[in-house]
């Protein structure tokens, strides 16, 4: 009796072991289509689990060059400092809503300790971040031809206070250690990298033992990192300082550089330097890969005085990504938007950037005349983009 006992209390200890292992099993499986789902990489590893499906969409915005000449500081001037916040208020709503909102820093935020500056060599105050940040800017690119008007103590000093208010930089870095770090934005499962380039620096010498301080163009050199920075992103968005200033269509040099970093891989090019607004447009591979490049986004706040230099724009652009139940991934690039900017400011003081469609209530006349010249010149290239007054 006793060692039938004995049996029997051994088949429940084995059945109980049994019921245990098949709960861990089931819950391990569970977390790994969790993380399967999650991480949008690895299939689920028990083949019985039904795959669950994915999809999410975002918004990516962007805004032109932020060129901060001596009478848009001493506009912000205050008591205790500087504010520019004012001024970008009349096109906040467009900045904040997108997901992620990019902005080119064109003039170096080196702090008053510097000594303020403008052109030809500008050094900004801090408090340019933090209007930016107030108005929703993501990410900003510090790679331009102004990067190293103030040297290398200016840019530590910049990235110094980007770091501090937490925007990230791209194109312009501290050390090593900091140009190897993938500037990756995660925005509801959607990755996106950046990584910006310039054509030059005005004929200043990058050191030679400090290349990361900024990033030239070199085609080798930025299909090199678009290919590291591919597998570990969605989608990867190129900002490119290029072309001819004040010229109002891209040339051949930025027609030839866009399809060669559209073929290593570019989603997204964002232009700028010119300091007017260039075209749109969609470049298309034989492999069926699809870019988006707006060749230049034109100045969005700075002292330029020529009417073609005070109309910015803001950008939206939406980035889909999809996950099928056979673990299938699909990217789409779709409903490209732009809005014309005007760079209000009467005598140079009271600087506002104001939606060019209703630039006439701050005293632009042929505002409507002007909204509807940029809807026929933005689409140049391609008609698929949306000039609309307002976002």
């Amino acid at each position: 009796m006793k060692k039938v006992s004995v049996i029997i209390s051994l088949l429940l200890s084995l059945t109980v072991i049994s019921v245990i292992l098949v709960v861990l099993t089931n819950s391990e499986t569970e977390e790994q289509t969790s993380f399967a789902v999650k991480d949008h990489t690895v299939k689920a590893a028990d083949p019985q689990v039904t795959p669950k499906s994915f999809k999410s969409e975002i918004t990516l915005g962007a805004v032109g060059d932020i060129l901060i000449h001596n009478s848009v500081y001493e506009d912000a001037r205050t008591a205790n400092g500087y504010d520019f916040r004012p001024m970008l208020a009349p096109v906040k709503d467009s900045m904040v809503s997108p997901d992620i909102m990019f902005a080119n820093q064109e003039t170096i935020l080196g702090g008053t300790e510097l000594g303020l500056s403008s052109y030809p060599m500008f050094n900004s105050p801090y408090e340019v971040g933090d209007a930016l940040k107030d108005a929703g800017v993501d990410i900003v690119s510090i790679a331009n031809n102004h990067t190293l008007d103030r040297g290398e103590q200016a840019i530590l000093n910049a990235t110094d206070y980007l770091n501090k208010i937490g925007i990230p930089y791209v194109g312009g870095y501290r050390s090593f250690e900091d140009q190897n770090t993938p500037r990756i934005i995660n925005s509801e499962g959607i990755k996106v990298g950046f990584v910006a380039y310039t054509y030059g620096t005005n004929g200043l010498i990058r050191p030679e033992d400090k290349p990361y301080l900024v990033q030239l163009i070199d085609d080798n050199k930025i299909v090199e990192d678009i290919e590291k920075l591919k597998p570990q992103v969605d989608f990867v968005v190129v900002s490119l300082h290029f072309g001819l200033e004040y010229q109002r269509l891209a040339n051949e040099v930025q027609e030839l550089l866009v399809d060669e970093v559209s073929k290593a891989g570019a989603d997204i090019i964002l232009g700028h330097h010119p300091h007017v607004l260039q075209p749109a447009d969609w470049i298309e591979q034989e492999n069926g890969h699809k870019t988006f490049v707006i060749y230049s986004l034109g100045n969005f706040l700075s002292g330029q005085a020529e009417l073609y230099q005070r109309i910015g724009a803001v950008l939206h652009v939406n980035l889909s990504k999809e996950i099928d139940r056979e673990n299938n991934v699909h990217y789409n690039i779709s409903n490209a938007k732009i809005m014309p900017t005007y760079n209000y400011r009467p005598n140079y003081r009271n600087y506002k950037v104001v939606p060019l469609f209703e630039a006439d209530q701050y005293g632009l006349t042929n505002a409507k005349q002007l909204y509807e010249e940029m809807q026929q010149h933005m689409k140049t290239y391609s008609d698929d983009l949306e000039v609309v007054p307002e976002l």
